[in-house]
């Protein structure tokens, strides 16, 4: 990965709508170029996917909180946690819990019967979040020397 890679990683972040011809002109390469790049990276895997970022409170999601859990069971909440449709992430960590769980719902109500739900698979620390200075905030590449 060049500086023009970062670059192109970077605008994309940013508008992943964005044309290829627009996208070439902001890194200084034509169209096609600019295209060979973008696919190479989609190749290698370094572009995962292209998303709609969909903002929870116009979908009347108003609240988001993050689950510290701990279970004995890992497969079976993994599972469960693939199949409810309040959780948005799940993480495995470190430390005293197994796993952070974002999760993001209507209301206090349906945030209780979440965590009550995955009360069953072991124990938890619910984090109300109250605000997101930073969300989905890009993903600087790091340089990589050819040599």
């Amino acid at each position: 990965m060049d500086e023009i890679d970062k670059k192109i990683v970077l605008l994309l972040q940013e508008e992943a709508r964005i044309s290829m011809t627009e996208l070439g002109k902001a890194v200084a390469l034509s169209q096609p170029a600019v295209t060979e790049r973008v696919r190479r990276m989609e190749e290698k895997g370094i572009i995962d996917s292209y998303r709609a970022v969909v903002s929870p409170e116009k979908i009347n999601k108003q609240i988001s909180a993050y689950v510290l859990f701990h279970t004995k069971g890992c497969e079976s909440f993994v599972e469960h946690c693939k199949q409810a449709d309040e959780v948005v992430e799940l993480h495995r960590i470190s430390g005293q819990y197994n796993f952070l769980v974002k999760v993001v719902t209507e209301n206090l109500q349906t945030l209780e019967m979440a965590t009550n739900q995955m009360g069953v698979y072991g124990d938890s620390t619910t984090l109300i979040v109250l605000s997101s200075p930073i969300k989905n905030d890009k993903l600087v590449p790091l340089i990589l020397n050819k040599n």
